[in-house]
């Protein structure tokens, strides 16, 4: 199901420039409900401080944003459902496992999402990926869809919505809205996402309270201009070389 848009549609999640909230939104509202958080264990942490570098080079931040994405990737599959799995041991005994009950896609937002395809790919080999091509325009902050590919069955799977960023939530809101659209309850999209701040949180826990997300660390707030405090700077241009 391949599908290419007009550009210059803006798409329904937003009827306005965005503008920042009064007050940052208390997190503790979706912590352990719809927002999964990472242990901040001082591993994470260590991490983070590479990545954080505005002066890490792009060998340095690929490889330690990889391993962090690796463990998003083991946490959100983690909240899928499982059914019960026998099987025979080499010793003749019966081991009773779980498989996976349901079928699953792999949804990156181009471009910055398919920056955790790869690992993905590594834990789930087989996996079948679809894509989604929403920009947000720069002045208003307002996201534009472009492009989808996503099977035909895909009201029918399990989605993991792949996007490093989310801030204002513009974004997130807008992919999942495609997703809904097609027929994809909330409770089946697992958003997973590298860092984030409150507002966007808020954004799309309140308008999709079914949609859970996985995140390895939250910020302190965004600022006027839509960044997040402190940040980590444009992680697609970082990921893929071209913030030089």
């Amino acid at each position: 199901m391949t599908t290419a848009l007009d550009p210059t549609t803006t798409t329904t999640a937003a009827a306005a420039a965005w503008t920042a909230p009064a007050a940052t939104p208390p997190i503790e509202k979706y912590l352990g409900r719809t927002l999964h958080l990472l242990p901040q264990t001082d591993q994470l942490r260590a991490l983070h401080t590479v990545v954080r570098n505005r002066d890490a080079s792009r060998e340095d931040f690929v490889f330690h944003a990889g391993r962090i994405i690796r463990l998003l990737t083991e946490a959100a599959l983690d909240l899928l459902p499982f059914e019960p799995h026998d099987v025979t041991t080499p010793v003749g005994a019966t081991y009773h496992g779980l498989r996976f009950a349901r079928g699953l896609v792999g949804v990156p937002i181009i471009r910055a999402g398919e920056s955790m395809e790869a690992e993905l790919r590594a834990v789930l080999p087989g996996l079948r990926i679809g894509k989604i091509l929403i920009q947000r325009d720069k002045a208003t902050k307002l996201p534009h869809l472009y492009y989808r590919a996503l099977p035909a069955d895909i009201a029918d799977r399990h989605v993991l919505l792949l996007d490093p960023m989310l801030a204002t939530g513009g974004t997130a809101v807008a992919a999942i809205e495609v997703l809904r659209e097609l027929g994809v309850p909330e409770e089946q999209i697992v958003f997973v996402t590298f860092i984030t701040v409150p507002e966007g949180v808020a954004a799309v826990s309140d308008r999709f309270p079914g949609v859970r997300i996985v995140t390895s660390a939250v910020e302190e707030r965004l600022n006027g201009n839509a960044y997040m405090i402190p940040g980590i700077g444009d992680f697609g241009d970082r990921y893929f070389g071209t913030d030089r």
